[in-house]
């Protein structure tokens, strides 16, 4: 009998899929049953070969070799995942073998995994493909019920080479152009360009930023309620403080009186699921996450703990499909503090309109939310449960009652002249309920009860505030900014403007987080607390790469082609045909430039190399010295960033040194031995019984309800 084999993108949603589909005779980077053989890449097993694979020359960086354009690019198989390269073609190739379905992460870069695999491996077996969203039991038993045509996924294909060929020629070429032309590492890409673009033009804004003084005046009561003037237009602020003393002067001759009274019961619904852009940013923004950090931590919520839906997704919304499996889902989360919110959202219909569920807003994946897969906070990380439980709080609140309250608006006149104030009086919290950081919820003072025509005794006051500029970018607002770059567009370009909107703005939503992760460690960015400032790198890489390179324009125009290819409107070649031109043109443009590289970071120690001085490099991780030369190579470990704390202050502790001399540092002047704090760590480890120990120990014990050992041990427990 033929067998079919399945190929999965990583192992732990191989195994998952392989015990569904009954594989348990376990081989070394397979598992195998009667019906199936499913093995797994380890992320991509193959890529795009380096410019060395079509001429010798190019191992030498020369400004006269570029731009590099060969006809057609090579597969080749990497390094590190060889072994494992080899294994999955050994299932491939297998004569009982009939058949292949695509298991792969369901995305544009999935199908580019499984398939350069296959092409790679040169099978020509028929191939159906499984589209799934979530790795449970049920949803993989569904997928197979259900496998699609591979072919119907032929073109997606080919828009995802079209991508990455596009990003070789560009990208290559850039980068070795500058680099060679500067003589110093200078990386530059059509995604990772505009994004500094960005925020070199968010800090013009705020250096051109002049800030100007305002006044405000303001009525109030001997019981300290507040209204404001405003104007015709609705606005507070006065520009003059010549007019706002006038002002002042002329009302407080007057009678103030109540003109308007008017009470308003309104309704605030919940925010909309999330897609994973809307989760790094709140991850950002609440627990200071960065976005590789909160998709890392996704992915295991995905994979290993079964929890959440596919994480890579765009999309806010859920199709019709799923709104049968919404309670399942709702019990399985609903647990711990959510217990009531999802009892109450149990027991009456479910609240399903378009915010939540729209075939049309839903792309190759839906919103993440929880999935039917009960949870057990208990073999959660800290960050697991975080992030698992903003899900939560977003699936639980889009499903339950809109948060309504009562708003008061109030009008005063004087002089001719309009105060307002508004208060909230709460009817029902609603949705809001559920939520631990509702810090966006306006704080309004209370409204007293009055009239219309009563007369009300206010004393004047005059507030003064400055403008202030816009803030600059967090990780969370720049991924942001990402999705949505079109105030950086030229507005002439509305087309352009359209697509980059329909296209979800530049990179993807996988791919931004390790672009911007690839900023900091290049040096062209730095974080300072929580906001991101550009070094002199970045600003002068953005003055080097080729103007078009900086403008998010490149990516809308490339995204919309790729998405003809997806749809079979547009040829692959005929799009990299382009590309190639483009590449020759943005190559001429670095070198007839200029200007001039200047390394800001030069320190006073030679090369033990070469003798040249050499450069202080720092990024997350932590700072070291590489030689000027960029051919030369030379480098130097000044210090390690650790997650070690330290014992005085629990600041995180530098490592510096090598071999026995390492020592760990602290800005308190703390400094320890590496052997001596291991010593410390190991003697601390011994003398503590762990959360994890004590909760294995009493789940063995079936009599130990009611008994002393039972009760010292649960007291242990609370204290660990």
């Amino acid at each position: 009998m033929s067998k079919t084999v399945v190929l999965a993108e990583k192992p732990s949603v191989g195994r998952d899929i392989a015990r569904v589909l009954g594989c348990h005779k376990k081989g070394n980077g397979y598992q195998e049953g009667t019906k199936y053989i499913v093995t797994w890449a380890l992320g991509h097993l193959v890529t795009l070969a380096d410019p060395e694979a079509y001429d010798a020359k190019y191992k030498t960086w020369n400004m006269e070799d570029l731009p590099m354009l060969p006809d057609h690019l090579k597969l080749v198989v990497m390094k590190k995942t060889g072994k494992q390269f080899q294994t999955v073609k050994q299932q491939l190739s297998r004569q009982d073998v009939g058949n292949i379905v695509i298991a792969t992460d369901a995305g544009r870069e999935g199908e580019l995994v499984a398939r350069w695999i296959i092409e790679k491996a040169r099978i020509k077996k028929p191939v159906q493909r499984l589209w799934i969203s979530s790795v449970t039991d049920k949803a993989i038993k569904d997928g197979f019920r259900n496998l699609k045509p591979g072919n119907q996924y032929w073109n997606l294909y080919q828009s995802a080479v079209a991508r990455s060929e596009a990003d070789w020629y560009v990208g290559l070429n850039a980068t070795r152009a500058l680099t060679t032309k500067h003589n110093a590492s200078l990386s530059s890409g059509r995604v990772q360009t505009p994004t500094l673009e960005m925020i070199a033009m968010r800090e013009q804004e705020i250096n051109q930023f002049k800030p100007k003084a305002y006044y405000q005046l303001q009525g109030k009561t001997k019981g300290g309620f507040v209204v404001t003037w405003k104007d015709n237009k609705n606005q507070s602020r006065i520009f003059s403080k010549e007019a706002a003393d006038k002002l002042k002067a002329n009302v407080s001759k007057e009678k103030a009186i109540i003109q308007y009274v008017d009470k308003k019961h309104k309704k605030k619904h919940a925010p909309t699921l999330y897609d994973l852009t809307d989760l790094q940013r709140d991850a950002n923004r609440i627990y200071q996450f960065s976005g590789k950090q909160t998709l890392s931590v996704l992915q295991k919520l995905y994979e290993q703990h079964k929890l959440v839906t596919y994480p890579r997704t765009d999309s806010r919304h859920l199709s019709t499909d799923m709104v049968s499996t919404l309670k399942e889902r709702v019990k399985a989360c609903g647990v711990d503090e959510y217990a009531k919110a999802a009892n109450k959202i149990l027991k009456e219909d479910l609240r399903v309109g378009k915010a939540i569920v729209d075939n049309s807003k839903v792309t190759d994946h839906h919103a993440i939310i929880p999935t039917e897969e009960p949870v057990d906070y208990s073999v959660l990380s800290n960050q697991e449960r975080k992030i698992y439980q903003l899900i939560v709080q977003r699936f639980l609140g889009a499903l339950s009652k809109p948060y309504e309250y009562e708003q008061t608006s109030i009008t005063v006149a004087a002089a001719g002249e309009t105060f307002e104030a508004k208060g909230n009086r709460v009817v029902a919290l609603g949705w809001k309920e559920i939520y631990q950081h509702d810090d966006e919820e306006d704080i309004r003072s209370s409204v007293p009860q009055v009239t219309k025509g009563e007369e009300i005794a206010l004393n004047f006051i005059i507030r003064e505030g400055q403008t202030t500029p816009p803030e600059r970018f967090t990780e969370g607002s720049l991924l942001q900014a990402m999705e949505n770059p079109t105030k950086y567009m030229e507005t002439k370009q509305q087309e352009l403007v359209k697509t980059i909107k329909q296209t979800g703005g530049i990179g993807t939503v996988a791919t931004r987080a390790d672009i911007i992760e690839k900023l900091f460690n290049n040096q062209y960015m730095e974080l300072k607390g929580k906001y991101i400032y550009l070094t002199s790198t970045g600003r002068q890489l953005l003055e080097l790469a080729p103007e078009k390179l900086r403008s998010p324009i490149l990516t809308a125009e490339w995204e919309q082609k790729l998405a003809q290819i997806a749809e079979g409107k547009l040829k692959k070649d005929v799009f990299l045909k382009e590309i190639k031109a483009y590449t020759k043109q943005a190559v001429q443009e670095i070198k007839a430039s200029d200007e001039k590289f200047k390394h800001d970071n030069m320190t006073g120690t030679k090369c033990p190399k070469c003798g040249k001085l050499m450069l202080e490099v720092k990024n997350r991780h932590g700072r070291k010295l590489v030689c000027q030369d960029r051919s030369c190579g030379g480098k130097k470990n000044i210090a390690k960033y650790t997650n070690a704390r330290c014992p005085n202050c629990h600041k995180r502790l530098e490592l510096r040194g090598e071999g026995e001399g390492q020592m760990f540092t602290c800005s308190c002047g703390h400094r320890e031995k590496l052997s001596t704090f291991q010593a410390r760590k190991e003697k601390e480890k011994k003398q503590k019984v762990s959360k994890k120990d004590v909760h294995k120990y009493m789940k063995k014990q079936d009599d130990f309800k009611n008994n002393a050992l039972a009760d010292a041990l649960a007291k242990l427990k609370d204290r660990s």
